[in-house]
């Protein structure tokens, strides 16, 4: 899957692919200005957070600076049967809007079809898993101080303008649980300058940066999504050799004053050999299974449409007794003859049955019925091929 979206913010940030993602700063224009008011609008935003429940830490505002109180724009909506439903007071959120303020959402993909789509997309493009998290800022409200994320990030500016500062890092590769708090920038300013609506920027895990609207009044508002890719570092490579040393008879003896440390060392440095970095991301890649996904069972009737959501592009190896599919934790093996329709089922845009069936003479609903209760595809809805369409 290579949504014209993920095309678009390589084009826009000078990338080849996404090898090129977290090593410096870059910034850039998308070549579709429309992309950005398909992505997300304002408007859009304020309908589904007037029709989803969200609750704090999902959802934030902040005034001057500092968070506000979430009974400034939360309540609770108790049904006839007495459930008390969290949602947001859109008459307070408009008075916090009018006055200046910042919303942040968080996890916006788990809210919108087209920010899950994105997501995916991206996933699939990077190895990595991702998320957004949307920003609606208004009059000259302050942002976040100079900080830095764990993880590199993506911003694209949708409507309206912010001003950015950005600098270098003042520690090579921090975490998120670290062995040094990190809490002095560097001086030495990279950039600074006003992101415009259709314009990108990627920051680096670890680079300070702030934005703000203080003291910047060339419009309204500013809307931007910002996307964080979590990075897999040599530290989860060691916890996962520490799950595997858990099947070693050796690594599960006490611990004494007798412990043969060489031979231990010796079983530790043969369980890494044996399991390498590059396993070991192959393996996340092959074994993550967090897909949301509409299932209906058949109650509507056989599906129409199929669009694959594993998390990550799935492994497809062809041999000439089998074509294994390996993906999201399944290893499903099926006949020579079902290659093209297997590539296109899981091709990671939304697939008509109908269509594919002429197209590959291979009884498709069939296929298609295995890889939606091996939980590789979904049934493709309306909403979810409207997101499609408009991210490509």
């Amino acid at each position: 899957m290579t949504l014209r979206f993920v095309r678009d913010l390589e084009q826009a940030l000078a990338w080849d692919n996404a090898g090129d993602l977290g090593r410096d700063f870059a910034r850039g224009a998308l070549p579709d200005p429309e992309l950005s008011t398909r992505l997300l609008t304002p408007h859009r935003l304020l309908d589904l957070l007037s029709w989803r429940s969200v609750d704090f830490p999902q959802i934030r505002a902040l005034q001057h600076g500092a968070d506000v109180h979430t009974r400034g724009y939360l309540t609770a909506r108790t049904t006839r049967r007495g459930q008390s439903v969290p949602i947001v007071d859109t008459e307070k959120l408009g008075v916090l809007l009018g006055e200046g303020a910042q919303v942040v959402v968080d996890a916006l993909n788990h809210l919108d079809a087209a920010m899950e789509v994105a997501c995916r997309a991206l996933q699939w493009w990077c190895g990595m898993t991702v998320q957004v998290n949307s920003y609606l800022t208004t009059g000259d409200a302050a942002g976040f101080d100079l900080h830095w994320d764990s993880h590199p990030t993506i911003i694209v500016q949708l409507a309206g303008s912010k001003r950015w500062e950005v600098r270098g890092p003042s520690r090579v590769a921090p975490l998120y649980r670290d062995t040094d708090p990190n809490t002095e920038p560097p001086e030495e300013i990279v950039w600074s300058g006003v992101l415009r609506a259709g314009e990108v920027i990627s920051i680096p895990r670890g680079w300070w940066h702030a934005a703000t609207r203080a003291d910047h009044d060339d419009d309204r508002l500013s809307l931007h999504l910002t996307f964080g890719m979590a990075p897999h570092t040599g530290i989860d490579w060691i916890s996962w050799l520490a799950d595997l040393a858990r099947d070693d008879e050796r690594f599960r003896h006490d611990l004494g004053p007798n412990t043969d440390h060489t031979a231990l060392a010796a079983a530790l440095a043969e369980l890494a050999s044996e399991n390498s970095p590059a396993d070991y991301l192959i393996h996340q890649r092959q074994t993550d299974a967090r897909p949301r996904r509409s299932v209906t069972g058949g109650a509507f009737g056989p599906p129409e449409k199929l669009v694959c959501t594993t998390p990550f592009a799935p492994d497809i190896v062809e041999t000439g007794e089998a074509v294994t599919v390996i993906a999201a934790g399944r290893r499903l093996r099926f006949a020579p003859a079902a290659t093209q329709c297997v590539r296109l089922l899981l091709s990671g845009s939304p697939v008509d049955l109908a269509d594919a069936a002429a197209t590959t003479g291979v009884d498709v609903h069939k296929l298609g019925a295995v890889l939606l209760e091996e939980g590789l595809c979904t049934e493709a809805t309306p909403a979810l091929c409207s997101a499609y369409t408009a991210l490509d």
